[in-house]
Order: C-alpha cells, then structure tokens, then sequence
C-alpha cells in the first residue's frame, strides 16, 4: 500500500508540473501575441517608458524571451517555480500578495464547496440507492425522470431563475413572516453576504449541487443494479443475513470504486460550476477572482490561482486512487507485495 502510494504522489507531481509547464507556455505566447500586460497596471493612464519598464522589472516581465514569438522563456518559469516552492505566489498588479487574495476568497469557495458535496452525495447515494432498490417502481421511474429533468436545465439557468424570480420575493415574505433578523431572509437572499457567509451561499450550493446530481444518481443506480444481480448478494442472502446488512455491505460497498471515480470528476465540474455561481450570486470567491483576473489581464494572479486549483484537484484525484485500492484490493494485487 505504501509504494501504491508513492507512485501515485510522484505521478500527481508530475502531472501538476506539466500543467503548470503547459499554463506558462500559454500565457507566454499570450504576451508574445498581445504585448506585455504591463501596461494594464496602469489602467486608462498613459505611461512613460521607464514606468512600464519599472513595472515589467518588479512583476517579471522585464526577459527580453517575452519580446520573441516562440521562445517557451524557461528561465522565468524555473524561477516561478522556485518561488512557489518556497510558498511565494508573488503579487497581483496592484501589489498586493496573491497569498493574501486566496485566504480571504479560498474560505468562501470552500463554503460552497461544502454545500455542493453533502447535497450531491445526499441526492445521489439516496435517491440511487432506492431507484435500485425498487427497480421498475413507479419510484424508480420518477427518480429517473428527475434526473432527466436536472440534466436538461444548466447551473447558470437555475440560478438566474432562482436570482431574479424565486429569491425576491421569497426574501420578502421570509422577513414580513419570521423578521428580518432571522435566518430565513439570509437564505434567500439574492446576493452574497459576508456578514453571514454560510447562510448565503446555502442556496446556491444547494442548485450547483442539484445541478451536478442527475449523473451521479444514474451512475449510483446502474452499480447498484450490478452488485444486486452478483453471486454474492445472493450468497449472503441464503445466509440469512437480514436486507439491511446486504444492502450496506454486499450492495453499497462493492458498488462504491465507479461511485468514488464520480466523485473526482464531478470535483472538477464543480471548479467551473463555483466560477458562474459566484459570478451570478456576487460571491467573493475563488472563480470570482480568477474571473475577475482575466478580465484585468493579471498573469499573475491567474497562474497562482490557478496552479492552487490544480493543486487541490491533483490531491482530490490521489485521494481517490487510495479510495480504490481501500474499496477494492485487487486495484493494488499487481503491484504490491
């Protein structure tokens, strides 16, 4: 188990060193094309020469390889890279560190995050659970029209209609029914509150979440499905073990290594999900500063934000191989005494 591991470490470090190698080549022909983003601190404001150039120096953009179609410019990414790993992401245009930038946005995007995983991990395992249990049930029908239904209206479609047409007035009638200093009026409120954090990004979460669900109860049930026609389900049954402990640990268990593989990929899905959210809901997080980072040609805000973010999905994706090997032992046999 150990050197399964190991392996899969030295493999997620090298699959984030490629991207960040493939980030930099990108936004290095970027300036190539386009011409130095250092013109961009300076806003509407005509700079002078040596402004720009004062600027291009204490931000990195001073090598001569950002003036040469072509040039992949290693020198500046081996000196990003020594910078990252003495835990310095450099600073945005305006000087401030981007450290500081992702420990005030990173805490909301994790709020979110929260909310997005309990509502999907609830609706899928619970509603796939029982559209398997009951296969061809009118239960299961519906279970599986639902699904349809979510997968036919996008996350940005949700929240619009829920912004500009379910929130106020259900924001209203909230504070004229409980006051508007209970908890109801926050959780429908149209925008984001940094005052009560948790209780604003409730109901977004929950849509990104719903959003995300549909697949994950399909996949639930179609697992589901298999381990019920398995030998062993009806081994343990002519055991006679009781149908709650087939169901938990002959049926869920088994079913649980493509759960787990849903589980990684719909991570990633959230990351572009959390992007339009806090962009729609006014939420000061993580896709709202990248957005915002790419509107105001900020490279470096955008290569440090975004090297954080394949970070946290690199870990995610090791997190979930170790789930496999945990789940199911064969996954590590060939390799591991």
């Amino acid at each position: 188990m150990t050197r399964y591991i190991a392996r899969r470490l030295l493999q997620g470090a090298g699959t984030l060193l490629l991207v960040m190698f493939v980030l930099h080549l990108l936004t290095t022909v970027a300036i190539q094309l386009n011409g130095n983003p250092a013109q961009a601190f300076f806003g509407d404001k005509v700079a002078t020469p040596a402004q720009v150039a004062a600027v291009e120096e204490r931000f990195g953009l001073d090598d001569p390889c950002f003036d040469q179609p072509g040039n992949p410019c290693l020198g500046p990414f081996a000196e990003r890279l020594g910078q990252y790993a003495r835990g310095d992401l450099g600073t945005n245009l305006r000087g401030r560190e981007v450290a500081d930038i992702v420990g005030a946005a990173a805490p909301n995007t994790l709020r979110l995050f929260c909310v997005v995983v309990v509502t999907w991990l609830a609706l899928g395992m619970v509603l796939g659970s029982v559209a398997a249990r009951w296969r061809g049930s009118a239960g299961d029908h519906g279970i599986r029209l639902t699904s349809v239904l979510i997968d036919a209206f996008p996350v940005f479609v949700l929240l619009i209609v829920y912004r500009y047409v379910v929130a106020v007035p259900l924001n209203r009638w909230s504070k004229e029914t409980f006051g508007e200093d209970s908890w109801p009026p926050y959780w429908f409120r149209p925008s984001f509150d940094p005052a009560h954090p948790w209780a604003t990004v409730l109901v977004p979460g929950i849509l990104l979440g719903l959003a995300g669900s549909a697949a994950f109860i399909r996949l639930v049930r179609a697992s589901q499905l298999e381990s019920y026609a398995g030998e062993h389900v009806r081994t343990a049954r002519s055991k006679g073990l009781s149908e709650p402990r087939v169901v938990v640990h002959h049926v869920v268990r088994n079913s649980s290594v493509p759960v787990v593989t849903a589980v990684g990929l719909t991570f990633a899905e959230a990351l572009g999900g959390a992007v339009i959210t806090e962009g729609l809901m006014n939420i000061y997080g993580m896709g709202g500063v990248l957005w915002e980072a790419v509107r105001n040609d900020d490279v470096g805000l955008v290569l440090g934000i975004v090297t954080l973010l394949t970070t946290v999905t690199v870990l995610v994706m090791i997190a979930v191989d170790i789930a496999y090997a945990l789940l199911d032992p064969r996954i590590r046999l060939g390799t591991d005494d």
